[in-house]
């Protein structure tokens, strides 16, 4: 062989052993692709099982049956292409309660309740008007004096209708059915849904968001809620943000009707958070805030689900803080009890009608 012959088989040698080992690295990355593709997919799939799996729910509807309010007329469903389904832009009415109803340290840090009772420290009922860009939330007192009506128990049975109990004894006596009854049977409005969220959960979800701007034009100084801010605007995590809307004895008459205007802050605090955040730009944060919310939330059937609760948060995608109208139920001091309250008729009668 000649040395001309011996250089172009070496070359040959070195030529095939670059492309093989081009071939094993193309086979590699190729290879670490599809992993990290089934990695992804593996990730999503585990993320979405673990959110849908959090959320709680009772089935309102079966328990309550037909004796309840007729459903709210709604506008038709926004025009779409035939090939997407439109989302739903009917009017809606969600009860929603804060309460502590959960056991557990987290709760219990945060002054919640034991698995022995349940409050509901808060009540609101959301309107949402059709078309869903514009709403309105009344807040029920809770020291509210009402007539609660028989409910089936989760023990089993129905309790006895009862005469001049405080609104919050539906919710600790019967649960979600107990309280939807009772605010349909004062209201004469129909709930299309329930929410219920925890102490630890309503935390949570307001570190998840960073925390929420509130501006107070008093100061407040609550040891029993271990609040004290000084008037002005306040970032606050997660744990003030709480203390906020259970603190009463530092403001006002120490009712629970000054707290009632606390609560709608935040509401608006948080409508806001959400809206200038954008979640969709962060998924970490994005699983957080996902996380927060169907890990601490109790809701009826029809709302139990990952999907559901993402269609109806698009839903109500053009519902910004400033669309938001908040408003307590009109009360008056209750002859009976200096430290309650009863509805103020007809005004508190031509309110609820209004939300039909």
């Amino acid at each position: 062989m000649t040395r001309h012959d011996e250089q172009g088989t070496a070359g040959i040698r070195a030529g095939g052993t670059r492309a093989g080992r081009r071939s094993r690295t193309l086979k590699a990355v190729g290879i670490g692709l599809a992993g990290a593709l089934v990695l992804g997919v593996a990730a999503a799939s585990w993320a979405y099982w673990h959110l849908n799996s959090n959320i709680r729910s009772v089935d309102i509807n079966s328990a309550l049956g037909d004796d309840r309010p007729a459903k709210a007329g709604g506008a038709p469903s926004a025009s779409a292409p035939a090939t997407a389904v439109p989302l739903p832009k009917g009017a809606l009415n969600i009860l929603v309660l804060g309460s502590d109803s959960r056991s557990g340290t987290a709760n219990e840090e945060l002054g919640g309740g034991d698995s022995g009772g349940a409050r509901s420290d808060t009540a609101m009922v959301v309107h949402v008007d059709a078309g869903r860009t514009s709403a309105t939330v009344v807040s029920i007192p809770r020291d509210t004096l009402v007539t609660r009506p028989s409910c089936p128990l989760p023990s089993g049975g129905t309790s006895r209708v009862s005469y001049g109990s405080m609104f919050n004894s539906a919710f600790e006596l019967g649960g979600p059915v107990c309280a939807v009854k009772t605010v349909e049977s004062i209201t004469h409005v129909r709930m299309d849904h329930f929410i219920e969220i925890d102490f630890s959960g309503f935390a949570k979800l307001v570190d998840a968001l960073g925390g929420v701007d509130v501006t107070t034009t008093r100061d407040i100084d609550d040891d029993k809620s271990h609040l004290h801010l000084k008037a002005g605007t306040h970032r606050l995590d997660g744990t003030r943000a709480l203390a906020l809307a259970r603190t009463r004895h530092g403001i006002g008459d120490g009712s629970d009707l000054g707290r009632i205007g606390l609560q709608q802050k935040l509401v608006k605090a948080l409508l806001t958070r959400v809206s200038t955040t954008d979640l969709l730009t962060d998924p970490a944060r994005l699983y957080r805030v996902a996380d927060a919310v169907t890990a601490s939330i109790t809701t009826d059937t029809g709302l139990d689900s990952l999907g559901e609760l993402m269609e109806l948060g698009r839903s109500l995608k053009g519902l910004s803080a400033d669309r938001v109208t908040t408003v307590m139920m009109p009360v008056v001091t209750a002859p009976s009890d200096p430290n309650r309250v009863v509805a103020e008729e007809p005004a508190a009668s031509h309110l609820w009608a209004s939300l039909r």
